[in-house]
């Protein structure tokens, strides 16, 4: 197993970091189950990524309109995308979301804060029950640890499977905008976003794109 660490300023920054550094390191795989089956992955054994200052705007990735190539999340998505991070809202379609676990555990953490101090390691949120295990798609992102430090509220978060080429980006602009929010109410600033996975990964549909946007040759 290896582990890799990265460190990037803003959120852009950490999707084009890990996306240039799993073409290196990525391990290549054929999916024997779970989404796209049969296909190929190209995952990173295991890594955290330290964004020290991922409220800088724009959340979603830099794409230079030479290349050709379209942005992984279209512009707008992120602000439809929050009401299923942060609220119970869910279609008739869809087995789960995640504001259906995070929704009461938001309010709940921002009242912890509040009312008990900023001392404590209990304000974690979690995402899936045991039942999730049963699902054809269980939740990818499994949950979010908090801590204030130094008045400034920052996510420490775990996703046991992950696209990078288009979840990662609006998951995490997403996640970044609910602590704003978060850090908002409790009356702290914004903080780092600490996020590791076991299962970060890019398709193989989304090998070439990744090579043009960081201009690397295909490794032999």
């Amino acid at each position: 197993m290896e582990l890799i660490t990265i460190t990037a300023r803003d959120l852009p920054d950490a999707w084009f970091q890990c996306v240039y550094a799993i073409l290196d390191k990525g391990h290549e795989y054929v999916i024997d189950r779970g989404s796209f089956e049969g296909q190929k992955r190209l995952e990173f054994d295991y890594i955290t990524v330290q964004i020290t200052h991922p409220g800088v705007r724009p959340l979603i990735p830099d794409i230079p309109p030479g290349l050709g190539i379209p942005n992984p999340v279209a512009e707008g998505y992120v602000e439809c995308y929050l009401p299923y991070l942060m609220t119970a809202q869910k279609s008739p379609n869809e087995d789960y979301t995640y504001g259906q676990y995070l929704e009461p555990q938001i309010e709940e953490v921002i009242k912890m804060y509040r009312q008990t101090g900023h001392g404590t390691n209990q304000a974690y949120m979690t995402v899936g029950d045991p039942q999730a295990i049963f699902l054809t798609d269980p939740p990818c992102l499994r949950g979010i640890d908090t801590r204030i430090r130094d008045d400034r509220l920052h996510f420490i978060i775990y996703f046991r499977s992950w696209d990078l080429w288009n979840g990662f980006p609006a998951n995490l602009a997403a996640i970044q905008m609910m602590k704003e929010y978060m850090a908002q109410q409790i009356g702290v600033d914004d903080g780092e976003i600490i996020a590791s996975s076991k299962g970060l990964h890019l398709y193989d549909y989304t090998w070439e794109l990744a090579r043009l946007r960081t201009m690397k040759e295909k490794r032999l």
